[in-house]
């Protein structure tokens, strides 16, 4: 049969939207600005069928996940259901068995004849995947959407002559962990599922369980199907919550529903913006946004490694990875403007407690916290799993787990200044973390403190673990400074004092600092855990000359030996490159992941999602989103910095609402090479230094046109006193540009759209 298409089903379906259907909502019009023209020019498409986790479309609300992608059988689509809360609750096993994520089933759509074609485009704007099935038979059109204010699937179904028997079913999957490391010998499945009219219902051993509903509803050739997964915990299985969830939604208007739905995506978007020459890039940092946004959410379980979507095949990545992913995956929620995404701060501000049961119990004094790995997403390290004892044989690579969890704490309170998240969260969590090192530093007799035997993540013991010594430095700092602004006569301030002034320097040779005493960094190292000092804690600064030979070395040393790279260390690197001021440098490391490149059997897949051999995951993509936010803004020690590492092939750049440290709020544009103007308002009132890089004379003048003082500090850098909810605006000496964001033009053809075009 002729393959449908996109036009013919968009087409038909304005005609029919003049009505009002119960079982569709009307299309989307076309994009009205600058931000909805760019997310559509982002949409992902699929003209071959997807076949798996790694290429196929995702929806997402934050809890509720779902992914479309074919069966084995030619004439049956899946969709495979997932959700983030529903796990196990068997606490006397590790986390990853006993609290692990449970697979829940797939939706199979069976039709007729063979699919042939597709023509699927998820569009971003909306959180819509729209499109047409062609199969030897006839022909669907379907638009799907999981709802942003509710844990349902919507899919709006068409179908033609010959496919009038296409129907709907589901299949649950065993409800047990797919984890294949430390199973214990005493360990099984839940109960199999009990299925009934409309619903399979999952109990769980540990009492609770889960239970998945779906309903169509017809009218003439077209349908409409609702799903909802509900989880209880310890009695309830959600069976009535579901069943109800799925009638109340099939009773409203879909046009009312839809309209909810795409409100909250397009205010969304619309509260920043970024665009640059590069459009494989912009496309792909854009459909992170979008990825963040159906994966996360303020009041939703922090990420586990699959975001919402658990993987049909499973892997043993079955909870939330406290020792890396977690910690890279969210830095972007704070540049681009997002704290709504913050899964991080609520989650230590609700379940901090739990955080004693990965201390060793001999410590477990009250006054200590840390952070095993895996653990829960209410931080639950389950079963008698810690994270050792530095210097004896149960030390292991993740003491520093909490501080630098907490680190991102931090960075949300720098974004936003709530000093709420310093005194509640991020002052009392981080004074237990850091003194879960105290019970281990050791007094030698050069008179610094040394810390025993520990493991630099993934790579080797060593004592004077550097990784371990850089949180510990900035731990301490932080609880200074904060203690200092919160203006707290804590006891521990001396302690904190002389911990700081007597911790044991980096051990470093000729390459620059290496793993710890005595442990050179001898061969590549996919994780750059003795480099936290340059990134993220950025302790020392490009800014001071002092500190630039150590940076650089460290780097290049650290970058000479990539042979067992993954895709969060080109990320990395790249944002170390754009703290050294090497734009260059720093896109070629971009692009050596976003280019699709196989190393060390991982790489960026094509729906933008990632594996490392067969595990998948989803947290290199989201840093490396981090990453091109690192070209375009930079704030820290004191500084915003705009357009710090735009390399010479981007002459053009536009950004708006870009947040940064300081709460201020940043639109700028670059031109031809360079800083055309920049726009930085204020939402906390903080001490600005601004390195604006606009050349020669400007005019810096508020929100009215007024001049407002300002003060030269350095080459390119002007200190401007805003008052909380003031801007000021710097221009060129006696120009007044357009200050509209832009989607900046591309010298080169218009790239392949992310998918399977």
């Amino acid at each position: 049969m002729t393959a449908l298409s996109r036009r013919t089903f968009l087409g038909a379906s304005a005609a029919l939207a003049v009505v009002a259907s119960p079982v569709a909502w009307a299309a989307a019009g076309p994009g009205t600005d600058t931000h909805e023209r760019t997310a559509a020019d982002a949409a992902m498409r699929w003209r071959r069928i997807p076949d798996s986790w790694q290429n196929g479309p995702f929806l997402g609300n934050g809890f509720l996940g779902a992914q479309l992608y074919r069966a084995e059988a030619d004439n049956v689509l899946k969709v495979m259901l997932s959700h983030g809360l529903v796990q196990d609750q068997r606490v006397q096993w590790e986390a990853g068995i006993g609290l692990s994520r449970l697979p829940i089933g797939f939706l199979t759509l069976t039709t007729a004849g063979a699919i042939t074609a597709v023509d699927w485009r998820l569009d971003l704007w909306n959180a819509e995947l729209t499109g047409t099935i062609t199969t030897t038979r006839g022909g669907l059109t379907f638009t799907a959407l999981v709802h942003n204010d509710r844990d349902v699937l919507l899919v709006s179904l068409t179908t033609t002559a010959g496919e009038e028997s296409a129907a709907w079913s589901f299949t649950p999957l065993p409800s047990h962990t797919t984890r294949k490391v430390r199973v214990p010998a005493d360990y099984t499945g839940n109960p199999d599922a009990t299925v009934g009219v409309g619903f399979v219902e999952q109990t769980m051993h540990a009492g609770g369980g889960y239970t998945t509903a779906w309903q169509e509803k017809r009218v003439g050739t077209r349908r409409l199907l609702v799903a909802s997964i509900a989880y209880g915990f310890p009695n309830s299985t959600g069976r009535e919550e579901a069943l109800r969830t799925v009638r109340r939604t099939l009773a409203e208007s879909p046009d009312v529903l839809v309209a909810v739905h795409r409100r909250w995506w397009n205010r969304y978007y619309r509260k920043s913006f970024v665009s640059v020459p590069d459009k494989l890039v912009q496309s792909f940092y854009w459909i992170q946004l979008y990825k963040m946004a159906a994966a996360t959410r303020e009041n939703a379980p922090v990420l586990a490694e699959w975001g919402p979507w658990f993987p049909e095949v499973g892997n043993s990545w079955t909870a939330v990875w406290w020792n890396l992913n977690v910690q890279v995956a969210y830095p972007m929620v704070n540049g681009s403007n997002h704290p709504e995404l913050d899964a991080v701060t609520p989650t230590f501000r609700r379940y901090h407690h739990n955080l004693e049961q990965s201390v060793p119990p001999a410590y477990r004094d009250g006054d200590t916290y840390a952070l095993s790995h895996p653990g829960d997403r209410t931080l639950r390290p389950g079963g008698t799993r810690t994270v050792g004892i530095p210097g004896t044989g149960s030390k292991t690579d993740q003491t520093g787990n909490l501080i630098w969890g907490l680190h991102n704490v931090w960075l949300a309170y720098r974004h936003s200044m709530d000093e709420r998240v310093l005194r509640d969260v991020l002052f009392p969590i981080l004074a237990k973390a850091v003194n879960f090192y105290r019970h281990f530093l050791v007094q030698g007799s050069d008179g610094k403190l040394h810390l025993p035997l520990t493991r630099s993540p993934e790579y080797a013991d060593a004592a004077d673990c550097t990784y371990d010594l850089s949180l510990i430095r900035w731990g301490c700092s932080t609880l200074i400074d904060t203690a200092l602004r919160l203006r707290i006569n804590d006891s521990r301030l001396p302690m904190w004092r002389d911990t700081l002034a007597k911790l044991v320097p980096y051990h470093r040779t000729a390459q620059g600092v290496i793993i710890g005493d005595g442990v050179p960094l001898a061969e590549s190292h996919r994780h750059f855990s003795h480099l936290l000092w340059l990134y993220p804690l950025r302790e020392y600064q490009w800014d001071r000359p002092a500190d630039r030979a150590l940076m650089r070395t460290s780097y290049d040393h650290w970058s000479s030996l990539r042979v067992n790279w993954h895709g969060y260390s080109f990320a990395a690197a790249s944002t170390m490159c754009s703290l050294m001021d090497s734009p260059a440098e720093a896109l070629a490391n971009l692009m050596g992941f976003l280019d699709g490149s196989i190393v060390h059997e991982t790489q960026l897949t094509p729906n933008t999602m990632y594996r490392e051999g067969t595990n998948l995951a989803i947290e290199s993509p989201l840093t490396a989103a981090q990453s091109v936010l690192d070209m375009l803004i930079q704030s820290g020690d004191g500084v915003v910095k705009v357009f710090p590492s735009v390399a010479d092939a981007w002459p053009d750049a536009s950004i708006e609402s870009l947040r940064t440290q300081g709460a201020f709020l940043v639109d700028a544009s670059r031109r031809n090479g360079s800083t055309e103007w920049v726009r930085v308002h204020s939402e906390a009132g903080e001490p600005l230094v601004l390195q604006h890089g606009v050349p020669g004379e400007i005019d810096v003048r508020d929100g009215r046109g007024r001049p407002v003082p300002w003060r030269q500090v350095a080459p390119n850098r002007i200190s401007v006193r805003l008052r909380r909810g003031e801007s000021a605006l710097i221009t060129r000496r006696g120009t007044r540009p357009s200050l509209a964001p832009r989607d900046v033009p591309s010298p080169t053809a218009p790239p392949p759209p992310w998918g399977l075009p």
